[in-house]
């Protein structure tokens, strides 16, 4: 197995943690899970709303990936994790498959969860492959 490779990536949203925006082995690429947050101004506040944290994490995902050469379509898996599950689950979904074709879209599992960086309402990571 090939050494990793740990991206932390221009343009992409400041970590709010100590962690790597992805990591990479073999053409597997690990997206660390994004919240909502401003990559271009770290000080603003959180979007309104599941809908409105949901597009901005998943714009978010999207940079990170971009940033690797990759895209949407090269994501394999996801974890979505929200703070009001049953108030939020379908507001979030129909945001989510925005984001991917009906025909192709990422195995995945969706958590709720007591309590997120930031008080956001939402965070999602990746599992995506090299072609």
């Amino acid at each position: 197995m090939a050494d990793p490779i740990f991206h932390l990536l221009a343009g992409a949203p400041a970590p709010v943690a100590p962690y790597s925006h992805a990591v990479e082995t073999g053409g597997w690429v690990l997206v660390t899970g994004q919240l909502a947050t401003d990559p271009d101004d770290d000080d603003t506040p959180l979007p309104d709303g599941v809908e409105a944290q949901t597009a901005k994490t998943m714009d978010n995902l999207g940079r990170v990936l971009s940033g690797l050469g990759l895209g949407f379509e090269h994501v394999l898996q996801a974890r979505v994790f929200i703070t009001h599950f049953e108030r939020d689950y379908a507001a979030m979904n129909a945001v989510y498959a925005s984001y991917f074709p009906d025909d192709r879209r990422p195995a995945r599992t969706c958590i709720g969860v007591t309590g997120l960086a930031r008080g956001a309402l939402v965070e999602i990571d990746f599992v995506a492959k090299r072609p």
